[in-house]
């Protein structure tokens, strides 16, 4: 469907209003305190190249003008930060595909099997980081109306991507447990870099370092757009004031929900990435078994709706494609502990507040909002 919002738009056609603010609440806060896990991990890398930057006065600077940088970027417009992160991500890859290429005579297979001492393994933070690493793919469907024939770019640009980070996790991460005699316990937060060190020389160990940095500011660019502009559709659909979708003069972006997502993901970015990541998971998970529901929903009420493209399948079909992702979802949720339980019913609790506390403002004309256009997407 045309226009920002994407599965919040989604989930509002099938369900109403309030599943759809839900939604927006659950997806906004993992792409926002998601984002935020960025700016720390930036600092911890540049920690590796620069021991000064862990102290405490210089880490804050450090995250506050990652984090103020960025967001003045995002200002600017999809097109700069769409380039920009093209840049950024050739510039991050080109270490890793050179450490393949330096490893390749050094690999034994043998390496590939040594295991932790016994009750070395972490399974729920391995099921975390691996989650956290690897969803986000409906995060672009926020940013919809923004993008010239959405219905031909997405699916290209998604295959592509998939292919590319599929290659750019499997590849770099044979190469090095392969080539490098190291326990498992040394594999810590930036041990790459490390691995890269010992395969190909220093010079690779610091082009890999600067390359994570590279990519982290990649990576918080571009959930900080997809966030904003969650904002600017949930206000588009009059969830939020019409502020949230006011548009900067000389660049046509939505300035307030940049300026939002930007404090809070600074506000965030100094918790701890375990705890960032765990959060995120659970609310991602609610998030995309709502998704689901939508499509199926959707699929099974409103055949008829004009669809740019179509997974050809029946309802039973969908039911069952769904199915498999669905209960890595739940199994995912399963394992959360009681922390992340209680801050992901927290936040749950602020969604509905937020929804009831907006149908109060715009019942007694407190703020001003966007008016609900039924069939702006009705022809898509």
């Amino acid at each position: 469907m045309p226009g920002n919002g994407g599965y919040v738009v989604w989930v509002d056609r099938a369900f109403g209003p309030f599943a759809g603010s839900l939604m927006g609440t659950w997806k906004y806060v993992c792409s926002a305190i998601g984002a935020a896990a960025f700016p720390a991990l930036c600092s911890d890398y540049l920690t590796r190249v620069a021991p000064a930057v862990s102290r405490g006065g210089a880490r804050v600077a450090t995250v506050v003008t990652f984090n103020v940088a960025l967001t003045l970027l995002n200002c600017t417009g999809l097109s700069v930060v769409g380039w920009t992160a093209v840049a950024l991500g050739l510039a991050a890859l080109s270490p890793f595909v050179l450490m393949v290429g330096a490893a390749l005579p050094k690999v034994r297979p043998r390496r590939w099997g040594a295991t932790t001492a016994a009750g070395g393994k972490d399974w729920k933070l391995l099921l975390n980081t691996l989650f956290w690493n690897l969803n986000g793919w409906d995060s672009v469907s926020t940013m919809a109306g923004e993008v010239e024939r959405p219905g031909r770019t997405f699916p290209a640009a998604l295959v592509s991507a998939v292919c590319i980070g599929s290659l750019g996790y499997v590849l770099p991460l044979l190469a090095a447990t392969g080539a490098v005699d190291a326990p498992p316990e040394a594999w810590g937060d930036g041990y790459f870099a490390d691995a890269a060190g010992l395969i190909g020389g220093k010079w690779l160990k610091y082009w890999t370092e600067v390359g994570a940095v590279l990519s982290s500011i990649g990576l918080y660019s571009s959930s900080m757009s997809s966030a904003a502009y969650l904002l600017a559709g949930m206000a588009d659909l009059g969830h939020l004031p019409s502020l949230f979708a006011a548009r900067a003069p000389a660049f046509g972006t939505p300035w307030a929900s940049i300026s939002v997502t930007g404090a809070i993901a600074l506000g965030m970015s100094f918790l701890s990435f375990d705890s960032i990541v765990a959060v995120t998971n659970f609310l991602y998970s609610l998030g995309m078994l709502l998704e689901f529901a939508a499509f199926v929903w959707l699929r099974a009420r409103r055949p008829d709706l004009p669809r740019p493209y179509r997974v050809p399948l029946g309802t039973a079909g969908v039911v069952a494609m769904c199915a498999v992702p669905s209960s890595f979802l739940v199994l995912v949720m399963a394992v959360a502990g009681w922390k992340v339980c209680v801050a992901s019913a927290a936040f749950t609790a602020a969604g509905v507040v937020v929804y009831y506390v907006m149908a109060f403002c715009k019942d007694r004309g407190c703020l001003k909002f966007g008016a609900r256009a039924e069939g702006e997407y009705e022809g898509c």
